[in-house]
C-alpha cells in the first residue's frame, strides 16, 4: 500500500473509520488518486479551512473595534485580511448578533456554506428537516439545539446562497474581559458562527 498515515493502532477503529481506510485504499492501489493528493486534502482541511479560521476572525472582531466595523461592513476583504480566503469564500457577510436581533443561517436549497471561515458544512445543515423548520420555526430549532432566547430577541434567518454566504459574530461572552484573542477564539463553535448556538 503506497499510502501511509500515522495510525493508533492501539485504539479501536470505528465502522465508519474502517470504510474511510478501506475506500481511501482501493483508490490509491487502483491509481484513481495519489497519495500526496490525499494528503494535501486532509491536511487542508485540518489546517488551512474550517471552523478554527472563522473562531480567529470572530475573537479579533470581539477585540478591535476597527476591524468589527470592516468586517461588519465588508466582510469578504476582512477576513481576506486575515489570510481565509479561496472556493466557497468570494462573498462574506458578517451579522452580529446583540441582546436585540440572534442572527441564524440556512441554505434552504441546497448547502451554500462558507468553507474558509466554517469548513465542511455539518450533516444537519443539509438536512431538508433543518432546511426548511429553520425558517418556518427558528425559535424551536434553536431550543432543539439548546438555544433558549428572551421572547423580546428578534430572530432573522439569512438565506445563503451560491452568491452570498453568511458568517455570524456571536455576542462575547460576559467575563471573558482578560481573556487573550486566541483563548477568546477557543470559546467561539461553528454552531455559534451559524447561529444554533452561543460560545
Amino acid at each position: 500500500m503506497g499510502h501511509d498515515h500515522e495510525h493508533d493502532h492501539g485504539s479501536e477503529l470505528s465502522e465508519t473509520q474502517r470504510r474511510v481506510r478501506a475506500l481511501e485504499t482501493i483508490l490509491v492501489d487502483k491509481g484513481y488518486v495519489e497519495s500526496a493528493a490525499l494528503d494535501a486534502l486532509i491536511e487542508t482541511y485540518e489546517t488551512k479551512v474550517g471552523p478554527h479560521n472563522g473562531a480567529r476572525v470572530v475573537a479579533k472582531a470581539w477585540t478591535d473595534r476597527e476591524y468589527r466595523e470592516w468586517l461588519l461592513a465588508d466582510g469578504t476583504a476582512a477576513i481576506a485580511s486575515l489570510g481565509y480566503t479561496g472556493r466557497q469564500g468570494e462573498h462574506i457577510v458578517a451579522l452580529e448578533n446583540t441582546p436585540a436581533v440572534h442572527h441564524m443561517v440556512v441554505c434552504t436549497l441546497c448547502s451554500c456554506y462558507p468553507w474558509p471561515v466554517l469548513g465542511l458544512p455539518p450533516v444537519w445543515y443539509k438536512s431538508a428537516a433543518y432546511r426548511s423548520r429553520a425558517v418556518a420555526d427558528p425559535r424551536s430549532v434553536l431550543r432543539e439545539f439548546g438555544v433558549e432566547l428572551p421572547a423580546t430577541t428578534e430572530i432573522r434567518v439569512h438565506d445563503s446562497t451560491s452568491e452570498i454566504r453568511y458568517l455570524v459574530v456571536p455576542m462575547r461572552p460576559a467575563g471573558t474581559e482578560g481573556l487573550t484573542e486566541e483563548e477568546l477564539a477557543g470559546l467561539v463553535t461553528r454552531n455559534s458562527m451559524i447561529g444554533t448556538g452561543l460560545p
